[in-house]
């Protein structure tokens, strides 16, 4: 699937601790179903996906425990802020991703919440497996020798 193109694109909400606590396999753009003072609230930037993830329901994926803010514009005609939301997939997705999650034991877990170029808003989910501590600690490892060699080259 074609990667969305990041100057294109406006972040809603981030899971930064994503790829940290998963080993992201595979990634894939869906849509979710809104209602209009979400949306309104989603663009005001103040949503969070950190504790969220997406599962079935039936013969659906919808996206549980993420957190968007009431519009405090709407007075009475407003949303709960944490109820379930249908990803908008193509039902072969929907299969696939199902298989997957029931199958392998694989998470699906939300990375990012953004507006595409058409203004639409899209979820960036990811397909992988929780990782382990030892996991974690080779990554931090990794990253903090990564880090360490770019400062001794730049330094020379």
């Amino acid at each position: 699937m074609k990667k969305p193109d990041p100057a294109r694109y406006r972040l809603a909400a981030d899971n930064r601790k994503a790829r940290f606590n998963y080993e992201i396999k595979e990634t894939l753009e869906a849509g979710i179903a809104l209602q209009g003072t979400e949306i309104k609230s989603l663009r005001g930037g103040k949503a969070t996906i950190g504790e969220s993830y997406a599962g079935p329901m039936g013969e659906e994926l919808f996206l549980f425990n993420a957190y968007i803010p009431e519009y405090l514009e709407a007075n009475r005609f407003n949303h709960e802020v944490r109820r379930p939301r249908k990803l908008l997939l193509h039902r072969r997705e929907i299969n696939k991703l199902m298989g997957a999650v029931q199958r392998e034991g694989m998470a699906l877990i939300p990375l990012k919440v953004y507006f595409n170029d058409k203004g639409r808003a899209k979820v960036e989910l990811g397909l992988g497996k929780g990782k382990k501590l030892h996991d974690k600690r080779e990554t931090e490892k990794t990253r903090d020798w990564n880090r360490d060699k770019q400062r001794l080259l730049k330094n020379g």
